[in-house]
């Protein structure tokens, strides 16, 4: 983990002394990665000891991109003229240079791995340490689930998203062929709204319901089924566990339920005020022909997020066009307004 050496405000435009996804495990290899996070362009890596780094995407001496370079033992070089970065974002080397000016650094950013999901600290005072840990997430290294994920671009704001996850009475419209079922069930569910000062929680129950297609092709289901939906919503990850047992065979909020199980981690950051990056996976317990199930899971999933996608866009595409409109709000509201909430208190919060 990294301190960061300067006392640079972020932006006010997101809440800050925050935990956000900055990206998966996976996706640092032998090249450094390039992501812009909070209007905030960074360049992600891993040095050769395993430390997870996080550095301003930005040479001191010429400006050139660092994630342009290539990454040497514990540090990253400048892809123009060699400068060695260190994760703390100290210039270890100049080739043909004795002596390193003091100055010749970049700014650094906390950065975290836990549960193969990479946190990046964005705080106000940035000679601070975190207030806490980053988020767990034990479906990732548990055991009992096999899990996929990986990373969507949005040309829509965040918060759009957030809206989209915290009201699933969409499915039955935008998913026919996937997670969907029965429109009018989805619209009728039962739905309970809680939550606190930084969190909401959602659970919709649907009982005696056609399977939809995903979960026909997942699980040997007898005939119709209860469908149970539990999100849950954190400024920076929604936690979403969708799943279903044969119609009338067990009770659907015992925590100890059997039948098929899918778990969503849904990391939603923005990149600029107006862009965001979705960093999701999918965690299900397949009974039988375990890789087989498992990808056709991940596959109809994708599906589905290509389609919100879709929708997500053309709104939000829509929204500028028409410009600033009032828009009705109907049942299905109550938990994204509880979320809107929720982050416009804390961004200002932070601005005060």
């Amino acid at each position: 983990m990294n301190q960061s050496l300067s006392s640079q405000s972020p932006p006010d435009s997101f809440p800050v002394d925050q935990w956000y996804v900055g990206g998966f495990a996976w996706e640092l290899t032998d090249k450094p990665l390039a992501r812009t996070l909070l209007n905030q362009p960074l360049v992600l890596f891993r040095t050769a000891s395993g430390e997870v780094a996080a550095l301003e995407d930005r040479c001191c001496h010429r400006a050139l991109p660092l994630s342009l370079g290539t990454l040497e033992g514990e540090g990253l070089r400048c892809g123009y003229h060699g400068l060695l970065f260190g994760s703390d974002g100290q210039c270890l080397e100049i080739p043909g240079q004795a002596k390193v000016p003091s100055k010749a650094k970049v700014r650094s950013f906390i950065a975290q791995e836990r549960d193969q999901i990479l946190w990046i600290w964005f705080g106000r005072d940035e000679l601070l340490a975190p207030l806490s840990e980053p988020p767990a997430y034990p479906i990732h290294c548990s055991g009992d689930y096999r899990f996929a994920g990986d990373v969507y671009h949005y040309n829509a704001p965040w918060q759009l998203i957030h809206d989209n996850l915290l009201d699933l009475s969409h499915l039955g419209y935008v998913h026919l062929h996937t997670i969907g079922g029965n429109a009018s069930i989805h619209m009728n569910a039962q739905m309970q709204v809680s939550g606190d000062e930084a969190s909401v929680r959602v659970v919709r129950y649907m009982f005696d319901s056609e399977p939809p297609p995903t979960y026909s092709a997942a699980y040997p289901f007898k005939a119709r089924i209860d469908r149970w939906q539990e999100i849950e919503f954190n400024l920076s990850h929604l936690k979403i566990l969708t799943g279903a047992v044969d119609a009338g065979s067990q009770p659907v909020d015992d925590p100890q339920r059997g039948g098929f199980h899918m778990r969503g981690f849904h990391g939603i950051t923005p990149e600029t005020d107006t862009t965001c990056h979705y960093f999701w996976t999918m965690a299900t317990n397949p009974i039988s022909d375990p890789e087989a199930t498992t990808r056709n899971v991940i596959e109809q999933t994708r599906q589905t997020f290509d389609e919100d996608k879709l929708i997500i866009e053309a709104q939000f595409a829509n929204q500028q066009r028409f410009g600033e409109r009032p828009m009705v709000d109907i049942h299905v509201d109550a938990a994204p307004n509880r979320a809107r909430r929720i982050v416009e208190r804390l961004r200002q919060v932070d601005s005060v």
